[in-house]
């Protein structure tokens, strides 16, 4: 395991230091949004490209998506990560050329696509238990219940269920697949 941070405080220029964690064998959250919340995924065009990247990346290196869901401006995803080293690549790539063919299809280029304050594209969190595993994997499930685009998740095309919840669990349980 490594994290993307070697030094051991906490605190950078009054604020907490924000780290990557590449950790092997790991259920993890991840999350990110388009800089200044832009509608950038608006267009049925701009989704498939997403999903064709985000498909592309996470099998190439070897990510496992359990749960995701896109909406216009960021998307949320809980999956199984076997290498955590592949974290980085995997978010650069998915990221690099999501903004790059999205920004194509824009009137005007979005630069950066995905950055906020402080630098940072994205977030990811191990999972530490089967308890915030549920937690995760609902709130990334209701994402267009939440955002009332509808009523049932299951009537919205881009949140993408690959594993069932309690499979998961089950699954990541056998391999000791949660931070504790």
């Amino acid at each position: 395991m490594r994290k993307s941070s070697y030094t051991s405080h906490v605190r950078y220029d009054n604020e907490h230091r924000f780290e990557h964690w590449y950790r092997d064998n790991t259920v993890y959250f991840i999350t990110a949004r388009c800089r200044d919340k832009f509608p950038a995924f608006n267009s049925d065009h701009a989704k498939s490209i997403f999903w064709d990247r985000f498909d592309h990346y996470t099998r190439l290196q070897g990510f496992v998506p359990w749960v995701t869901s896109l909406l216009n401006n960021h998307y949320h995803t809980v999956g199984y990560l076997k290498q955590g080293e592949n974290l980085g690549p995997m978010m650069q790539k998915i990221h690099g050329s999501v903004a790059k063919l999205v920004n194509d299809t824009l009137p005007e280029r979005r630069l950066p696509f995905w950055r906020r304050a402080g630098h940072h594209d994205y977030f990811d969190g191990c999972i530490r238990s089967a308890k915030q595993c549920r937690r995760a994997y609902r709130y990334t499930l209701l994402q267009a219940v939440r955002h009332r685009l509808f009523a049932d998740y299951r009537q919205y095309s881009h949140t993408h269920v690959h594993i069932e919840i309690e499979k998961g669990i089950h699954r990541a349980s056998e391999l000791g697949a949660f931070f504790a």
